[in-house]
């Protein structure tokens, strides 16, 4: 008996010393999840009752601080980070916060000594960075974001002397104005760059001895994006210097000139170069070594010439080339035509000439093709509407010749402009098919044939429509058009062509502006036909040969131009005495000059202008 009770105070022992051990190894547990130091917590507290929050306007804003609670691990508050083994914050993100206030020179997150990165973006943080601002004692902060704020006055130079670990810093769009330090060359450690603005207010500017010093010094550097900085003193040979592990770099609006050095384009890493909208930067391509890692190419509106070099067809990662507003001349490589990842084209606006090609095999993904103002010739090569994705087909002012052939496997292209072209004969009845159509221009071609309503019908999302300008081009009735509507119709212009008829199948429309000047219109508007056209405001029937008009079409015209036409006297008379149904309300702009009036025309009360 004794034996046994002294198994059972064995076990009894045995067992709670178990649940000792239990309960410490748990409370072990409890203590190092709870990560967050006192001080730590602290600064953090004093920050969010320091600082001011605002309406939270923006969708994608709101308070990260409403959830800094004393009762919580500061190291579980949104936008807080901790290193996991000794609780300092080494992360803070209140980017989109809702922050509105100055930060002060002894403002609490500065005294945070182990942070290693800060994002305070998107928010109406204001006033100046000062010489003396505890901020520059975060020596060991690597990431720093203060973009999309509105600071004042210039970036202290102290900034850039201090932050020796900086290795990204983004001050883009934050209000600073002014000459940036020469400093910045300190930062070795730099892998990323961005000062730029989005307008020429608050101009930051790069002298040209301190932005070749930062050139030759700032060898991690992967991003440079500089957009609307001052660099007109920069000499352009200045990026000859910048390291050739470069991947983006981003210069518009930054009034560079000069011959920009070729060689750049061909940093091996380089994958974004956008030298925009820097009308005095001239230069050329390389024949050859083009970065074959690009996948943007911006050149837009500045002065390179020169041929597109056949190695374009070995940018196979290329998303968006935008060459427009420059004076590249000859033919566009047949290679281009072959890359599968471009989703936009742009070559408005140069010299470029020759034929497109009979076939593409590339393109799947093009989204926009703009090649306007240039001297190509040939034809309409039809896999233009076959491409899937394309959205934006602009051909115009070209000197294209021909028809246009039949369409299979027709795309959902919505704005197609050819006009100012040589394009001839009628167009194909496939080409109505093209049922996702939103604008449309055809203007000054030498197109012939009749349009018939039912054609117009198909293209159901048609809100812009522009013939002018094909002489030998109609527009007739199919016989049914009651049946007929056009629900996005809201600019129609057919002014010199051949029309004979008004085309009074638009009147249940929402049509605004009705432009058929210069045709063959005779006779006269009937009251039937001058019924419904509910939103017209414009309508422009100059240069026919009407001779009655029974009414008003609409009721809100507001520009009426009827010269130069065979009107007679009666019904000019009766218009104006506002005696026939439906006048119109507002008349600002009356034109019945060059017509066959006679007697006397009383002024209308409304009309600005007759």
């Amino acid at each position: 008996m004794k034996r046994v009770t002294r198994i059972l105070c064995l076990l009894l022992a045995s067992l709670h010393f178990l649940v000792d051990l239990s309960w410490s190894f748990s409370s072990s547990l409890l203590a190092s999840s709870h990560l967050c130091l006192p001080d730590q917590r602290a600064a953090l507290l004093e920050f969010k009752n320091t600082i001011s929050l605002d309406d939270c306007e923006s969708i994608a804003s709101y308070p990260r601080t409403n959830s800094w609670n004393k009762s919580i691990d500061c190291c579980s508050w949104d936008g807080v980070s901790c290193n996991k083994g000794t609780g300092h914050v080494i992360g803070i993100d209140l980017s989109n916060s809702c922050l509105n206030g100055s930060l002060l020179a002894n403002n609490s997150l500065f005294h945070l000594q182990h942070l290693q990165w800060l994002d305070l973006s998107s928010n109406r943080l204001e006033g100046s960075l000062l010489e003396n601002s505890s901020l520059f004692q975060l020596q060991g902060l690597q990431r720093l974001n203060l973009a999309y704020n509105t600071f004042n006055g210039s970036i202290s130079s102290e900034l850039f002397s201090q932050f020796v670990s900086l290795s990204h810093l983004n001050l883009s769009n934050s209000g600073f104005s002014g000459l940036i330090p020469y400093q910045i060359s300190l930062f070795s450690n730099l892998v990323s760059l961005d000062l730029s603005i989005v307008s020429f207010s608050g101009l930051m500017r790069l002298d040209a001895q301190g932005f070749d010093m930062r050139a030759r010094n700032l060898t991690k550097l992967r991003t440079l994006v500089l957009d609307y900085v001052d660099m007109s003193s920069v000499s352009v040979t200045s990026f000859l210097n910048l390291t050739s592990s470069l991947q983006h770099l981003s210069l518009g609006y930054c009034q560079l000139h000069g011959e920009f050095p070729s060689e750049v384009f061909g940093f091996p890493y380089l994958q974004h170069i956008d030298l925009g909208k820097n009308e005095n930067l001239t230069g050329y391509l390389p024949k050859t070594n083009l970065s074959s890692a690009l996948n943007l190419l911006d050149l837009s509106w500045c002065g390179f010439r020169g041929p597109l070099p056949a190695s374009f067809g070995n940018l196979t990662q290329i998303i968006f080339i935008d060459l427009s507003k420059n004076h590249f001349e000859g033919q566009i490589p047949t290679a281009l035509f072959n890359l599968t990842q471009i989703t936009q084209l742009v070559f408005s606006d140069n010299k470029l000439e020759g034929p497109l090609p009979n076939h593409a095999t590339g393109l799947q993904l093009l989204e926009l093709f703009q090649l306007s103002n240039n001297f190509i010739s040939g034809g309409v090569p039809p896999w233009l509407f076959t491409l899937q994705s394309l959205q934006t087909l602009d051909l115009s002012n070209n000197r294209l010749t021909g028809r246009i052939d039949q369409i299979q496997n027709r795309n959902s292209v919505q704005i197609v402009s050819l006009s100012s072209n040589h394009i001839q004969r009628p167009l194909p009845d496939s080409f109505f098919d093209l049922v996702n159509i939103s604008s449309l221009d055809l203007s000054s071609n030498n197109l012939s044939g009749v349009i018939k309503s039912n054609m117009l019908a198909k293209l159901t999302s048609l809100s812009y429509l522009n013939l002018s300008n094909n002489t030998l081009l109609s527009l007739s009735t199919s016989g049914n058009d009651v049946n007929y509507s056009f629900p996005s119709l809201s600019i129609v212009a057919f002014s010199s062509c051949s029309i004979r008829q008004f085309p009074s199948f638009f009147r249940a429309s929402g049509l605004e502006v009705l432009d058929l000047s210069n045709n063959k219109i005779s006779g006269g508007i009937s009251k039937w036909e001058a019924e419904g056209w509910e939103k017209l405001t414009t309508l422009n029937l100059s240069h026919n040969f009407l001779t009655s008009l029974e009414q008003f079409p609409g009721k809100i015209v507001s520009i009426l131009d009827l010269h130069s036409n065979s009107l007679q006297g009666p019904v000019l008379s009766a218009c104006l005495n506002l005696s026939i149904p439906n006048p119109p309300q507002i008349l600002n702009a009356f034109l019945i000059s060059e017509n066959n009036l006679t007697g006397n025309i009383p002024c209308q009360q409304n009309s600005s202008e007759i």
